[in-house]
């Protein structure tokens, strides 16, 4: 029977909030920040007294209707003629003009529990800055959509830190907001002034299905819990020239290009025994972005077992068999995600070796979830790093 959470907003309106009534607020929020009953929370805080300043936008903007890489525009929120700041855009980070206009700053975004989803790497610098200017964060705590068990990938090196894995996390990273928002400043010591909101009701072996939760797509291509399943290792393929399935109906489900014969690919999957997923051959049209317009072969994933299924496994296998079965495979080069020279391969998995493995023929997939036997990752750092975030 699913058990009905309450997110860190809808505590926030309540007892909780109240200290927090006289002071300027400002929101970094987009278009998942809703209470359980679906009302926004720049409207559900205004309607309850709250004195909001300003508004920060983070990657898709305000309203979550950006495509992935898209600068956020900054401007007036035609709705509320509240000043919106962009968190994507000349600047990742709040500007030091920018908070003089609020005395606190709300962090209330629904991340989906991956490295690259760069949501938790916005709260981050919001994190520092607020830090360095002298003003409390306050987290609203939202359920990691995966559960808080799993976790899964390799470390990143900090040589190859970016905006899709600024400091060292795991693939999937089993935390919420809160949790990290307390591990990045336990550990980086930025001795923000952070408060927490957490939620109730929420147990860390929850799936969101579980939560009794309404989804929200938090980006314009995460329509569902099946999506953010599958993405920890199907956004690798932003950085190939297969489509990741953006322009369909079913993206990160679907992949796919015109010089791959679906068949094939599935038969060769399949054969590799995946734990959790099944492959099916199809054919798909994207109406945007690659292969726009053109007949695409490829698969369709299909999670049997969310958790047996390994999402970065599969993303790897994947990449390195379309690559044995085409010589028209190709890496994509930066920029992507504001990082100019390192391939986009590499700094979303945190490192090159990953991708040398590939092209020699190396095999780089994990064998399961708790041994983490990924090229490129270093032993015994993923298994200190796994076993404080599991202490917390």
């Amino acid at each position: 029977m699913n058990r009905t959470v309450r997110c860190g907003l809808d505590r926030f309106l309540g007892p909780l909030g109240r200290p927090w009534k006289k002071r300027r607020l400002g929101l970094i929020v987009h278009g998942a920040s809703v209470t359980n009953r679906l009302e926004h929370a720049v409207d559900a805080l205004r309607r309850t007294g709250f004195r909001i300043t300003a508004i920060f936008a983070p990657e898709h903007g305000l309203n979550a209707d950006l495509q992935d890489q898209c600068p956020v525009p900054g401007a007036k929120d035609p709705k509320t003629a509240l000043p919106l700041f962009s968190l994507y855009g000349k600047t990742l980070s709040p500007t030091p003009s920018a908070l003089a206009k609020v005395d606190a700053v709300i962090f209330d975004l629904q991340d989906i529990g991956v490295r690259y989803y760069t949501f938790i790497w916005t709260m981050a610098l919001a994190m520092k800055a607020c830090a360095e200017a002298g003003k409390p964060v306050i987290v609203l705590d939202r359920p990691n959509p995966l559960g808080g068990e799993k976790m899964e990938g390799n470390l990143p090196d900090p040589a190859f830190a970016s905006f899709v894995g600024l400091l060292p996390l795991p693939v999937l990273h089993g935390m919420t907001t809160a949790e990290l928002a307390r591990h990045f400043n336990r550990t980086q010591h930025w001795r923000a002034d952070l408060h927490v909101v957490p939620m109730t009701g929420w147990r860390r072996s929850m799936r969101f299905n579980e939560t009794g939760l309404p989804w929200v797509l938090p980006s314009p291509n995460m329509p569902t819990l099946d999506t953010a399943t599958v993405y920890g290792g199907m956004c690798l393929l932003e950085a190939t020239n297969l489509s990741e399935g953006r322009g369909t109906t079913r993206p990160f489900e679907i992949v796919g290009a015109p010089f791959i014969e679906s068949g094939t690919l599935a038969h060769r999957l399949t054969s590799q025994k995946i734990p959790g997923v099944q492959f099916r051959p199809l054919h798909f049209r994207p109406t945007f972005n690659k292969w726009a317009g053109q007949l695409c072969g490829g698969v369709q994933l299909h999670v049997t077992d969310p958790a047996r299924f390994q999402s970065f496994r599969t993303g790897l296998s994947l990449i390195q068999t379309v690559r044995q079965l085409s010589p028209k495979f190709q890496w994509k080069n930066p920029p992507y995600e504001y990082e100019t020279k390192k391939k986009p391969m590499d700094i979303l998995c945190g490192t090159d070796q990953i991708r040398h493995s590939i092209e020699t023929g190396k095999e780089v997939s994990a064998r399961s979830n708790s041994e983490v036997q990924v090229i490129g990752a270093d032993q015994r750092q993923c298994r200190l790093v796994f076993d404080a975030l599991r202490e917390r």
